[in-house]
């Protein structure tokens, strides 16, 4: 028998409750829906999941939403004593109630039953995991697991059986777990013979917005296994979309190899243009050539981490790829600043040109070239500590097993730092190409006619300033749409060969510099000692 006090406290506080003699009716939907009790019982509950479940039959998307929201809030009042299941129809809920202590939680859930207990559940729709991190050892929280299934209302939406699951935590919002909150659901031949063309992705809902997105969550598809398993660092409404790939599964096979063929010949060809530049430093004292040989070892750097990155995060120790992660960040920061650099020292070379010292000219570049990126570094270990670790990679292998490699698991930080300042720089170099173009045509037609290939000598001077400016970075920026694919093979093909381009142009430039005097090699603008 329930409490005469709770009974008190319901009244009282305006809640919901479908004790004898209380005004409210499950029938009449909109007093049930006109505002959201600070406190219900488990009867108000599924009032309220009986009102969803009917409207779910008869009403339209846009206000089945408006319900599934208060909705959540309703569960998450749910005073209780201990953990509760309540089933309506389309509707499986369960509220547990987490002791101090709380160590994780396990969920299943089918049409019918659901348990966050050892018990066997048959014909199970969705596995729930939640994370020992979403809660502290000395908190007493509702933790709420809310399914709802309707395939004629989000079928149509593209959501995998209609179903979307929703968790959330009482007067809790839970943000950037480290440690992930996973979740599986079924996918079976049937749904994928009928769309073939098809590949799942796990996405949240946004209230505010009304759409899905994938920030925060990863997709792992184990085609063998028959299931689909979600990992996501915060809790809200979660469904799996059945989304037309961006590639497909033969192309991103391709371009993985591409990628390991083109980075391993320009590490090794790096290699090579730094055991020249040791061995022949008599001729190569110019400092446009340090600048270069700076850029090549950021480039040396990116690759020696970048290669081996899947395989050290697939080691059980945490360690190595945090030292990964660490260093490829570190690596690829300073690439992007040396070109920044090489960028800033062709403005001095093409447009100042005369008159210009610099005192320790190539120490202060070397000083914004390596310390800058370390700053970034350093800022972002300090702010979370925890953020250099395994990333799990939205495309996923043949076998549907996810690809995991270490770098930054903040997606802020990771767009601040990767995106944001390539983007700067980008913008930055594409202007000093541009200047570069001008003054090479401008130069042209300074020279007499008789001087035979100088347009090609002018194309391949701008193809090797566009490679050392990382211009090709950039083709990133315009891979979407009808252009996703063939965008990806030229980004590939381009920057995985970067090194091997610096290698052409070392040398072109050493076999230049053999042809003239000593001494004559030395830049009149006079950037200071190095």
């Amino acid at each position: 028998m329930k409490s005469r006090l709770f009974d008190l406290i319901v009244l009282l506080t305006g809640g919901l409750s479908m004790n004898e003699g209380n005004k409210y009716s499950c029938s009449n939907y909109t007093e049930v829906l006109s505002g959201v009790p600070s406190v219900v019982d488990v009867d108000g509950a599924r009032c309220w999941m009986e009102v969803v479940n009917e409207q779910l039959k008869t009403e339209n998307f846009s206000n089945i939403v408006k319900s599934v929201e208060k909705l959540e809030r309703v569960l998450e009042n749910t005073a209780l004593n201990e953990t509760t299941s309540i089933i309506v129809e389309r509707l499986v809920a369960h509220i547990f109630r987490a002791e101090v202590n709380f160590t994780g939680l396990n969920i299943s859930a089918s049409q019918d039953r659901v348990t966050s207990d050892s018990d066997y559940v048959a014909n199970i729709t969705v596995k729930v995991h939640l994370p020992k991190e979403l809660l502290k050892t000395n908190e007493n929280n509702t933790i709420v697991f809310c399914m709802i299934t309707s395939p004629e209302k989000y079928g149509p939406l593209g959501i995998l059986d209609g179903r979307i699951v929703g968790l959330s935590v009482s007067k809790k919002t839970v943000l950037g777990l480290q440690d992930k909150v996973n979740f599986s659901m079924p996918l079976q031949r049937p749904t994928l013979e009928s769309q073939a063309d098809k590949q799942p992705s796990c996405q949240f809902f946004n209230f505010s917005t009304r759409e899905f997105y994938q920030d925060g969550c990863t997709t792992e598809w184990k085609r063998d296994e028959g299931r689909v398993i979600c990992s996501c660092d915060h809790l809200t409404y979660f469904a799996v979309l059945m989304v037309s790939p961006s590639i497909s599964e033969s192309d991103q096979e391709i371009l993985s190899y591409i990628t390991l063929i083109g980075c391993s010949l320009s590490l090794f060809f790096l290699v090579v243009t730094i055991v020249l530049y040791a061995t022949q430093r008599g001729t190569g004292t110019d400092i446009s050539l340090k600048v270069h040989i700076n850029l090549s070892v950021a480039l040396i750097l990116l690759n020696l981490h970048f290669l081996p990155s899947q395989q050290v995060a697939a080691l059980s120790s945490s360690g190595p790829c945090i030292y990964v992660a660490v260093l490829l960040h570190y690596s690829l920061l300073a690439t992007f600043t040396w070109t920044a650099i090489e960028g800033f020292h062709l403005y001095l070379l093409l447009v100042r040109v005369f008159n210009i010292y610099v005192r320790r000219y190539l120490l202060k570049l070397s000083l914004v070239g390596w310390g800058f990126p370390a700053v970034i570094v350093i800022v972002i270990a300090i702010i979370d500590k925890d953020t250099y670790s395994r990333v799990t990679l939205h495309p996923t292998k043949t076998n549907g097993t996810a690809v995991e490699m270490c770098y930054l698991s903040n997606d802020v930080m990771k767009l601040v730092t990767t995106v944001g300042l390539f983007g700067l720089v980008f913008v930055f170099n594409l202007a000093m190409l541009v200047v570069t173009m001008r003054r090479l045509k401008s130069l042209r037609t300074e020279q007499t006619s008789r001087e035979k290939g100088r347009a090609r000598r002018d194309t391949c001077t701008v193809l090797g300033i566009t490679c050392l400016l990382g211009i090709t970075w950039g083709i990133i920026f315009f891979s979407f749409g009808q252009l996703t694919t063939p965008g990806l093979y030229l980004f590939c093909v381009l920057n995985s060969l970067q090194g091997f381009f610096i290698f052409l142009w070392f040398w072109v430039f050493k076999r230049k510099t053999e042809d003239r005097q000593p001494g004559s090699d030395t830049h009149s603008t006079n950037t200071g000692s190095a």
